[in-house]
């Protein structure tokens, strides 16, 4: 049996391992902490986690040519130094006492705005939830209010009442210390984007979820224009049931507006997103982004989900805050392209989490009618998704530290060149090591060079790159993973 700890203990040792700081200390033990569900606690310091996860980490590396040893994992770990899984990797990896998912977030939902539809995408949510993940959901299929139905309703109630429904049993799913987390996003084309937008106002009201726009360059060339912008309910019909015309000037001001008030909604400039997206290409294959994740980093197809980690910035500045402060760029890029590796082994790590938690499902002794929503929610989509396109995500944090650090002030024109800099060769050493894995672990499995060929942000990335073999490596190999970074 494992050593186990009160709190006390490991409030006192965790203080000491953050050297004082008492927010660090409480959250670590909250949400990170393994231990038992009788309480009893399984760790002492984030030592001890960085070393459950350099274990299975290593253990996947095994699987592998010229695998890592859990000793160099561990010393990029250890201290969140130099790479910090997040959240649900920290939580899950290496965890027996809980059967929780690895990936941090999950795209659900479908076509239907019945009833039915509208039911099953709530149910989708709160499965997710209660295995540790944050949620996004579109609703710009649910038609907008007035519209006729064919039932005793007689017309739809429309969009906001169900924000609230989703929001509510988001705040329900009890995750340990936290509540689940959910993103609400409608197309800027809906009739109801306005009714959207103001849904937030009432601070009482749909407090359990994030909500924003996804926002086209037309409806932007109108607001710059000032012309009028045209509403249509289905968003994407040539031959729509409701037509509405709007001043888009004043919608965008509405925006800006109640951002200043409540900073919500947010903003996605949606054509931006799809024509930059690798993964759109596979459009055929269910890979076509309809929403966001909580924070809005990572765009995802219906049933696609995803996994986090990033690269503590700061720590590549030797001598910070000196005059002889500089960044390490060949260490940045070392530890970048196993950075991108270790995500590709959480991938395999996280596809062993749901075969365990589908056969948890299985087992359950609830009748398989109450089952099948959460079993064809795992098995269909989450996991077919993540088999099919191996999608990680990337990403950097202690940017702001890391300018300070350098002596520069934070938004000067220096300091935004050299984090240019810093995203270019991330994203170089991303693409890189992708291309890298495919020769070396095969191509995530729908790769399709001709599919992909004309993507702009692999194109720009690539033309970048100081090698010619990349291109060649891209059109025969291929890829390790659909989806890279969260940052580009």
């Amino acid at each position: 049996m494992s050593e186990s700890y009160s709190r006390d203990e490991v409030y006192t040792e965790t203080l000491k391992y953050f050297n004082g700081d008492t927010l660090a200390t409480d959250v670590w033990i909250n949400k990170y902490c393994l231990k038992r569900s009788s309480g009893e606690y399984l760790e002492q310091t984030p030592r001890d986690m960085h070393r459950r996860i350099a274990k299975e980490l290593a253990r996947i590396e095994n699987n592998y040519p010229n695998p890592l040893s859990e000793e160099f994992i561990f010393y990029l770990l250890d201290e969140f130094r130099y790479i910090v899984p997040q959240g649900s990797p920290m939580a899950g990896i290496g965890n027996t006492e809980q059967l929780t998912s690895l990936s941090n977030c999950y795209l659900i939902g479908n076509d239907s705005d019945s009833y039915g539809g509208i039911i099953q995408a709530e149910e989708e949510m709160v499965q997710l939830m209660k295995r540790r993940g944050g949620v996004g959901l579109d609703l710009s299929h649910i038609r907008p209010g007035g519209s006729t139905v064919n039932n005793s309703a007689i017309t739809s109630t429309g969009i906001v009442p169900f924000m609230e429904r989703y929001s509510n049993g988001t705040r329900e799913v009890a995750q340990d210390g936290r509540r689940g987390a959910l993103m609400q996003t409608i197309h800027i084309k809906h009739p109801s984007a306005e009714e959207f937008i103001n849904a937030k106002l009432d601070l009482k009201k749909v407090t359990g979820a994030n909500i924003s726009l996804k926002v086209t360059d037309e409806f932007m060339n109108a607001v710059v224009t000032n012309q009028p912008f045209k509403q249509t309910f289905p968003v994407d019909s040539t031959n729509p049931q409701i037509v509405k015309e709007v001043d888009a000037k004043q919608l965008w001001q509405k925006i800006i507006e109640n951002n200043w008030k409540s900073a919500e909604p947010g903003v996605f400039f949606w054509d931006t997103v799809i024509s930059e997206s690798p993964a759109d290409c596979y459009v055929d294959q269910g890979f076509k982004s309809v929403g966001t994740n909580p924070c809005g980093e990572i765009v995802l197809n219906i049933g696609g989900s995803c996994l986090l980690l990033v690269v503590n910035l700061f720590s590549y500045v030797e001598n910070p805050f000196t005059p002889e402060a500089l960044f390490n760029e060949e260490q940045f890029k070392d530890y970048v392209a196993v950075a991108y590796r270790l995500l590709d082994d959480i991938v395999d790590l996280e596809l062993e989490k749901i075969d365990a938690i589908i056969e948890k499902i299985k087992t359950d002794p609830e009748p398989s009618a109450i089952k099948q929503t959460e079993l064809n929610l795992w098995t269909n989509k989450i996991k077919r998704s993540l088999s099919l396109g191996r999608r990680i995500g990337l990403g950097v944090t202690a940017e702001a530290d890391m300018l300070a650090a350098l002596g520069y002030s934070y938004g000067s024109p220096e300091a935004t060149d050299f984090s240019t800099r810093i995203h270019q060769i991330l994203a170089q050493t991303a693409l890189q090591t992708s291309l890298a894995l495919a020769k070396e672990r095969g191509p995530f499995s729908i790769f399709n060079y001709q599919q992909e060929a004309n993507n702009p942000f692999l194109l720009r990335v690539l033309s970048e790159i100081d090698d010619p073999q990349a291109m060649h490596d891209w059109q025969t190999t291929g890829r390790r993973n659909i989806g890279m970074m969260t940052t580009s």
